[in-house]
């Protein structure tokens, strides 16, 4: 243990007295909060529905300029109504942001939307038909299919008044206001979807960016030769154990500045974000130790086996290529367990939670959404603790063999192989 903290403490030196290391820390931080403080002092009620606290008729003021502003840079839509049935208010209604202008036929409207003076261009050709002109169609495109609501509301009107009907009274038969009251006795998983997401993207980001460096710091030793002092000096297990974990709490510490500085400045502005926000950043605090649990656990299970990757190369350059099958499960792991975090109740994502590989993710994702007896926690936690210890003895044996050798990179197989023989 005591060379183990040795290590520690030198690999800890080498990254908070990086100043590149630490100012990146800050900088990330400091982004984030100034991005989340921002409704404090800009108005953005545009997007947030809130005013900025404090400006009181100024704002207003300012608002009224906005509004005539924006009421300038509305767009126009073109219309001929070959069938008679067009009503303008019921238009102006469904489209509150747009102007619309009559054309006398159809070739003036092609001509608007042409030379782009129009947005769109709409030809009712009958009681529920009409062609749509558009110059460049946006994925988010949704004008035909308010339009369509417009033509059903241009035949009600149109049948009521054919057959004395009240058109009013017909609505609030179909339009019953119903009340509801839920009772969620356990998980609400449509609200923690978004968070759980949010946290399982933090994970993987995790354990690709700093394993990443965990293997190139194991390689750098290699290619300078200064393992051929430090084997001699301590054990291998001291020295992958030391550099994993420094590497680890390194990460951790980079990663919880960051994700602290978020959540801190979104609760101290959640009023001015109006709350728009919470599905991503008003994370429970229960919800956030799992994380903290099991996400540590697999970020340390992949560290060990980067650190083992990093031993097989003498080159910076091939930590990618030795690291290209570990990277493989990664990614394998990480979309099953977005594409399951929809059903969590699933047999899929309950194989998942007991799986060293993925269980950093999906059994989180369980916990936080859905339904886990207390002994798949702990199941899960103790292969979770197996596994990391099991890499680590396996990661100290890859990087004992591997540190004496140079050259070509060594095949993983070739190393277990070796190992395997070693021990006979």
């Amino acid at each position: 243990m005591r060379k183990i903290g040795i290590v520690l403490k030198y690999e800890l030196k080498e990254y908070f007295a990086s100043k590149g290391f630490m100012a990146f820390t800050l900088l990330l931080a400091i982004g984030a909060a100034v991005l989340l403080f921002l409704p404090r002092f800009v108005d953005m009620s545009g997007m947030t529905g809130v005013q900025v606290v404090g400006q009181g008729s100024a704002a207003g003021e300012t608002g009224g300029d906005a509004a005539g502003a924006q009421d300038g840079d509305r767009d126009v839509f073109l219309y001929l109504d070959q069938a008679g049935v067009v009503r303008e208010e019921v238009l102006q209604q469904m489209f509150p942001e747009e102007d619309w202008q009559a054309v006398a036929d159809e070739a003036a409207l092609v001509a608007g939307v042409e030379n782009q003076e129009a947005q769109a261009g709409f030809v009712v050709t009958g009681a529920t038909s009409y062609d749509y002109y558009v110059y460049n169609k946006a994925m988010t495109d949704t004008n035909t299919a308010i339009f369509d609501q417009a033509m059903k509301q241009f035949y009600r009107m149109d049948y009521c008044e054919e057959q004395n009907l009240d058109l009013a009274e017909i609505a609030t038969m179909y339009d019953v206001p119903i009340t509801i009251q839920e009772q969620i006795l356990n998980k609400d998983t449509s609200s923690n979807f978004w968070y759980c997401y949010f946290l399982v993207i933090i994970v993987f980001m995790l354990i690709v960016m700093y394993g990443q460096m965990i293997a190139v710091s194991v390689t750098n030793e290699k290619s300078n030769r200064a393992i051929e002092v430090l084997v001699t000096s301590t054990s291998s297990n001291s020295l992958l154990f030391g550099k994993v974990i420094a590497g680890a709490i390194g990460g951790l510490f980079q990663a919880g500045v960051v994700l602290g500085a978020v959540l801190l400045s979104y609760q101290l502005n959640r009023q001015q974000w109006g709350g728009m926000l919470d599905m991503f950043l008003h994370v429970p605090g229960e919800v956030l130790v799992t994380f903290a649990v099991f996400g540590m656990g697999g970020y340390l299970f992949y560290a060990f086996l980067y650190g083992a990757m990093g031993a097989l190369v003498s080159k910076t350059e091939d930590v990618s290529k030795s690291a290209s099958g570990l990277m493989v499960v990664i990614m394998v792991v990480y979309f099953f367990s977005l594409v399951q975090l929809s059903n969590v109740e699933g047999p899929v994502i309950k194989i998942l939670s007991f799986l060293p590989v993925s269980s950093y993710s999906t059994m989180f994702a369980r916990i936080a959404m859905g339904t886990v007896a207390p002994w798949e926690i702990i199941l899960s936690a103790v292969i979770l603790a197996a596994s990391i210890v099991g890499a680590g003895v396996l990661g100290a044996k890859l990087y004992r063999m591997g540190t004496l050798r140079y050259g070509n990179p060594i095949k993983l197989g070739t190393a277990l192989k070796d190992i395997k023989k070693n021990e006979a």
